[in-house]
C-alpha cells in the first residue's frame, strides 16, 4: 500500500504568477520606454528621472485599479453563476443529478457508475461538485480581486525601479542606451524566471518579452526625438 502524499500542482501558482509577471513586464518595459523616449528629447538627466518617478507611480495606480475592476467583473460573474446553481440545486435536485450524471458519463463513465459517483458526489457536497465539474471553478481558479491588484501594483513598481535606478546612476551620455540595455537584460532574466516558476520551457518566454521590451524602447525613442528635434 503506497503512502499518502500531497502533490504541489504548478497550476495553483496561476492566479499570483499571472499578476506578477505582468506587473513586473509592464514596470520594466513601460517605465524603461518612457525614460527611454524622454531620454531621447530631454535636456537634463533631472527631467528624466522625474518622468521615472511620475511613470512609476502613475503606472502602479493604473495597474492596481485596472486588476481590480477586470477581477472584480470575473468575480461578479462566478458569483452570479454560483447564485444560480444554488438555486438551481434547492429547486430542481433530481434535474442537477441528472445532469452531474451526464457529465461524468460525457467524460468516460460508464452510466451506472456516473450514476453512483454523481449521487455520492451530491450526498457530500452537491454545490462543491456542481461547481467543479459543470462550472470549471476550483479554488485555484476562482478570482481574487484585492490579491491581483496588490501583486499588480507591488510587482509593477519593483519592475519600474530597474529603469530609474539606471537612469539615476548611468552617464549622461550614455543614458538612454544603458537603460535600454539593463531593462533588456532584466526582462530576458524575468522571462526566464516566470517560466520556471511556471514549469514552462525558458526559452521562449524569455525571447518574446525581450521582443516585445526592444520594440517598445525603439518607438519610443524614435518618438522622442522627432518631439525633440520639433520643439
Amino acid at each position: 500500500m503506497h503512502p499518502l502524499h500531497r502533490e504541489s500542482h504548478l497550476v495553483e501558482r496561476i492566479g499570483w504568477l499571472r499578476a506578477a509577471v505582468l506587473g513586473a513586464n509592464d514596470g520594466i518595459i513601460s517605465t524603461a520606454s518612457l525614460l527611454v523616449g524622454v531620454a531621447a528629447a530631454a535636456k537634463t538627466p533631472g527631467e528624466v528621472v522625474l518622468a521615472g518617478v511620475a511613470g512609476l507611480v502613475a503606472g502602479a495606480m493604473s495597474m492596481a485599479a485596472g486588476e481590480y475592476v477586470s477581477v472584480s467583473s470575473q468575480s461578479d460573474t462566478e458569483e452570479a453563476d454560483f447564485a444560480r446553481e444554488r438555486r438551481e440545486l434547492a429547486e430542481q435536485p433530481e434535474a442537477e443529478l441528472a445532469e452531474l450524471t451526464a457529465i461524468y458519463v460525457a467524460r468516460g463513465v460508464s452510466p451506472d457508475l456516473a450514476a453512483r459517483v454523481a449521487t455520492q458526489m451530491t450526498a457530500k457536497d452537491a454545490f462543491e461538485a456542481h461547481a467543479r465539474d459543470e462550472l470549471g471553478l476550483s479554488g485555484h481558479v476562482i478570482a481574487r480581486p484585492v490579491q491581483a491588484a496588490f501583486t499588480s501594483a507591488i510587482t509593477f513598481s519593483i519592475g519600474a525601479l530597474v529603469p530609474l535606478a539606471i537612469a539615476l546612476f548611468a552617464p549622461k551620455a550614455m543614458i538612454g542606451w544603458s537603460i535600454s540595455a539593463g531593462s533588456l537584460l532584466c526582462l530576458a532574466a524575468l522571462g526566464a524566471i516566470g517560466a520556471r516558476i511556471g514549469g514552462a520551457n525558458w526559452l521562449k518566454p524569455t525571447l518574446r518579452v525581450t521582443f516585445w521590451g526592444a520594440f517598445a524602447m525603439a518607438v519610443t525613442a524614435a518618438i522622442g526625438l522627432a518631439v525633440g528635434h520639433a520643439i
